[in-house]
């Protein structure tokens, strides 16, 4: 019988065909240039120890695909042809999914000598005569195969699977004795991102109490007063052009609590809340993942969506998730190499990522993703917004947040604790900077959705069997935060030798604020904690207890280590206190900050676009702008995404005739049955934001609400979410900022809806290199509102695609057709503008009252709302779903004289709350339009038409020219499908 420590399986397809991962990784390199590699096939490499070769054999035999080949112990050979072998796999002590999935089956089907198992991919770059130089393969490795924060090459067999390690002692920092300078410099060297104000109110307390303090108190600290955690600029005090303004986030809870119809719980859990039917509430939560994403995009995006499912589970006693979204803010994929700061990854490397990230989280887990966006600008070169969000449903009488009691005990549920994710609150606290993506590795986590999948359905049935006092999640800090944030109204004691580790020599520190992925923290009534460990196990869930809520008003954390033995063979434990902080200290003991900001004057000045267009120019100019990236279809992305498992698409992303026609917005029916269901949508335009952050972030709002309307959606019957992704806030920032909330609180106001959940992300600024010079890029503000919201009928939803020829297309809404800045028209002759179009907001509401009612009552066959590209974009995708043209005979006149702008200006004019519409011809011939809108702005564009094409005639009233387009559709969809085909072809 052979034995060796560690075997080696190394598993391919049999047809290159089947081997995509081999073949878009040679569908990159041939984009690269590299002509001297004419196929990629690769193989994946399994990892035992502890077994002999024939049970390893045995195993392979059970799970190999029949189209699949192995090699026990030998090297495959793929091709005849010249090759170089490059293996890949993770970093020790870097979570492998897939090595965890390995080591289940494996016990599963009995063999239960493993030690550890692990994987890795081999890479077969294959070439002819002509091989690729080192430098060539080494460009390859860095830029296809690797991400150097969480993989590496592996150059030899290991000889052991098994990571161990001596444990780290506790270390007392001398804070009490440090001046000005050296507490600055300890909180640079630790990654603290504490300014010297808050490492002197930390030496206070510590004088105070007579004693230095641990290394895990002033990770502790670091992370519950960091910007991530703590939200400080948000509580801090506003100085905005020399003029004292209330903190942002009491601005935006104040007015808030005065729309509170419907809302059941508000920002204070981990999700806001409100009423659906039949005694159930739906629950709402979006989160961002910038840092993780810009140094491990797959990771980032991954852990992303993993995170904000949890803080779903983690509102009150444990919501269901239902739905999950991703809106990505992104350089373009096409960026010039020498526009590529140093440090940061090429953006088709983090688009791609982000999207498999995202995908391959929700696909896991079996929870759709079906409502998101990407929005593309130069700016996002550095560091992107990786948003993503998650919904979900929970009866109404468990969704208000839980309180544990002295003597519950904490139970800590889900995954091990490892080395991934350490300093992940403070590392997205601060600016990013050419060294971001080497010294912060350790901050990455990768996620395992398998295991959370597990552990939500465990954590459910606890739920329904009232076991589940409170719940929270181990997001930024891990057991700090999670552990930290529940007992402080109470106190707790915590056993941290008690958790459960992926492997050895952590230092209790090191334990204490991982964030290592796919564990909660659960407040366990004595009396039922048997049984939900019971449960828990029962869906191969780890669950244990570290420790209990106390009321001692303290968080008091010792580990305990066996550290010798006795003649008697009895080992010595050492118990030592790692942590002992008064709780009101830890969590109102952070200095308020004065913050000071000055509004930017400059002028704006509009620039003209002067000059007669010729037919082709307009021609022209329509495909450049439906084939702009922030238009174009994203369909190849959404396919990647399972937006129907569930089975509660009511209204998918994409319909009409061939399914591939967008839709405004997401409808579900979470109760499988009922007609009832949830609207789910958003709105975001980073640009305006750049230039003008009110009106910018008034539009994200309308927009949200906009596209919740379009798909009949009543707005009155909606709740919002805000997402702050912002530039540091610096003096321009700041007051930017500012503005932006400002904003929010009109939106309330003019719509009586709340904002029930938030976040904000105030570090989007790189300071660093590009070619070699210092440069700072600052990401176009963003704010993304999201709108969820309940409908008593979803037969009474309808899409965004045209229906049936014949129908008039109406225009509703009032457009400010003069205001052009920020637009797709402007971007595309290079230019930004100074004015983007204002909504009226004391009009809006109305039109959003009109626009359901008509839906209601079945008078609109489809509907589609003014965004990014204007009715020119908005026109051609009601077309492209419904397989239908579109004649505009001489209608755009009246409009043109009216504002004085030319047709360009009509077409391209991106003013949000108006909406293209179809009516019947019979419906709108006998209502009339004074009947069906009711006094309210709207304009009678023309009709749909049978034909493959959009044909419009025109006058530019300015400069006496005439125009007819004949616009073929089938060419423009090529257009406007082409980008992200490019992309993402074959994957």
């Amino acid at each position: 019988m052979v034995f060796m420590s560690v075997i080696e399986v190394r598993v391919a397809k049999k047809s290159k065909k089947d081997d995509f991962l081999g073949r878009n990784v040679h569908r990159e390199i041939v984009k690269m240039g590299l002509a001297s590699v004419f196929n990629v096939r690769t193989a994946k490499i399994l990892k035992f120890e502890g077994l002999t070769e024939k049970e390893v054999g045995k195993i392979i035999e059970s799970i190999v695909e029949f189209d699949d080949y192995f090699s026990l112990e030998h090297p495959l050979k793929i091709s005849t042809a010249t090759s170089r072998i490059i293996e890949v796999g993770y970093k020790p002590g870097v979570m492998n999914p897939e090595a965890a999935s390995l080591e289940k089956v494996v016990r599963d089907l009995g063999f239960h000598n493993l030690k550890a198992a692990d994987t890795s991919i081999e890479y077969h770059i294959i070439s002819g005569f002509l091989k690729p130089t080192n430098e060539e393969i080494e460009t390859i490795l860095n830029r296809l195969l690797i991400n150097e924060t969480t993989q590496t090459v592996i150059k030899e067999r290991p000889k052991t699977l098994i990571i161990e390690g001596c444990v780290g002692k506790v270390f007392t920092v001398p804070i009490r004795h440090l001046n000005d300078e050296q507490l600055s410099k300890l909180s640079s060297d630790g990654k603290l991102h504490l300014n010297l104000e808050e490492m002197n109110a930390i030496q206070n307390y510590f004088q105070k109490i007579g004693r230095d303090l641990t290394d895990a108190e002033l990770e502790t600290i670091a992370q519950t007063w960091s910007e991530h955690c703590g939200h400080k600029t948000f509580k801090s005090k506003l100085i905005i052009d020399g003029k004292e303004k209330e903190p942002l986030i009491n601005r935006l809870k104040k007015v808030s609590a005065l729309y509170s119809k419907g809302v059941l719980s508000s920002f204070v859990d981990n999700s806001g809340a409100a009423e659906f039917y039949e005694g159930m509430a739906i629950c709402g939560k979006v989160e961002t993942h910038n840092s993780p994403s810009a140094i491990a995009p797959e990771g980032g995006a991954a852990t992303g969506s993993g995170g904000v499912f949890r803080d779903i589970m983690g509102t009150g006693q444990g919501a269901k998730v239902i739905a999950s979204t991703d809106m990505f803010c992104l350089a373009p994929p096409s960026l010039a190499e020498e526009l590529l700061p140093e440090g940061c990854l090429p953006p088709e490397n983090i688009l791609r990522n982000v999207i498999k990230g995202v995908g391959d989280y929700g696909n896991r887990m079996g929870i759709p993703t079906n409502n998101g966006s990407l929005h593309f600008h130069d700016d996002f070169r550095a560091k992107p917004s990786v948003i993503v969000g998650a919904y979900g449903i929970i009866p109404a009488g468990q969704c208000k947040k839980g309180s544990p009691r002295p003597g519950d005990k904490i139970i800590a549920v889900g995954g091990r604790t490892g080395r991934d994710g350490i300093h992940g609150a403070t590392f997205s606290s601060g600016e990013m900077t050419d060294k971001t993506i080497s010294v912060n590795s350790a901050a990455v986590q990768i996620g395992n959705a398998i295991e959370e999948k597990r552990m939500f359905d465990a954590l459910l049935v606890c739920r329904d069997k009232g076991l589940i006092r409170a719940i929270t999640d181990c997001g930024a800090g891990g057991f700090s935060s999670a552990i930290g944030e529940m007992g402080n109204e109470t106190g707790v004691r915590v056993f941290l030798e008690r958790a459960p580790l992926k492997y050895t020599g952590l230092a209790p520190w090191e334990i204490w604020i991982s964030e290592s992925q796919e564990r909660m923290i659960v407040a366990v009534a004595p009396e039922n904690v048997k049984e939900f460990i019971s449960i828990c196990a029962g869906y191969n869930v780890e669950a244990v207890e570290l420790g209990e809520f106390t009321d001692s008003k303290r968080l008091i954390v010792t580990y305990c280590e066996k550290t010798d033995y006795k003649e008697d063979i009895s080992p010595v434990f050492t118990i030592t206190t790692v942590c002992d902080l008064d709780m009101e200290f830890l969590h109102n003991g952070l200095p308020q900050r004065v913050m000071v900001g000055k509004l930017e004057k400059g002028a704006h000045h509009e620039p003209s676009i002067s000059g007669l267009l010729t037919d082709e120019d307009y021609v022209n100019k329509f495909f450049e702008v439906v084939s702009h990236l922030n238009v174009c279809s994203k369909e190849p992305i959404v396919r990647r995404y399972d937006h129907g498992v569930q089975g509660t698409n009511a209204l998918p992303p994409y319909a009409g005739v061939g399914q591939d026609g967008p839709n405004d917005a997401v409808v579900l029916t979470p109760i499988l049955g009922k007609l009832y269901g949830l609207i789910i949508s958003h709105g975001l335009n980073p640009v305006l934001n750049k230039i003008d952050p009110y009106h910018g972030s008034i539009w994200a709002a309308v927009e949200a609400l906009s596209n919740l309307v379009a798909v009949g959606g009543n707005y009155r019957e909606s709740w919002l979410i805000d997402n702050f992704i912002w530039p540091f806030p610096d003096d321009e920032s700041l007051a930017d900022l500012n503005l932006s909330v400002d904003a929010c609180v009109k939106i309330m106001h003019a719509f009586k809806i709340p904002f029930i959940s938030g976040k904000d992300s105030l570090s989007s600024t790189y300071k660093g290199k590009q070619n070699g010079k210092n440069i700072v890029i600052k990401i176009p503000p963003v704010l993304c509102v999201s709108a969820f919201g309940k409908i008593p009928d979803v037969r009474k939803t309808i899409t965004a695609s045209f229906k049936k020829p014949g129908s008039f297309i109406v225009l509703l809404g009032k457009m400010d057709f003069n205001a052009m800045g920020g637009s797709v028209y402007y971007q595309i002759h290079g230019i930004k503008g100074g004015r983007v179009p204002e909504v009226d907001l004391k009009l809006q509401p109305k039109i959003f009252d009109c626009l359901h009612r008509l839906i209601n009552e079945g008078k609109i066959l489809a509907a589609h709302d003014i965004s990014e590209g204007g009715i020119a974009a908005n026109l051609a995708e009601m077309c492209f779903g419904g397989n239908k043209g579109a004649m505009l005979e001489k209608c755009l006149h009246p409009l043109q004289m009216d504002n004085n702008v030319g047709p360009d200006f009509i077409l391209f004019n991106e003013t949000p709350g108006c909406f293209l519409l179809e009516i019947d011809e019979y419906t709108y011939l006998t209502e009339g339009a004074e009947k069906l809108f009711r006094g309210l702005p709207h304009y009678e564009l023309g009709r749909v038409t049978e034909s493959n094409i959009i044909y419009i005639n025109a006058m530019d009233m300015r400069y006496g020219g005439n125009y007819e387009l004949n616009i073929i559709l089938g060419d423009l969809k090529n257009a406007w499908k082409k980008p992200m085909q490019e992309v993402f072809c074959g994957l």
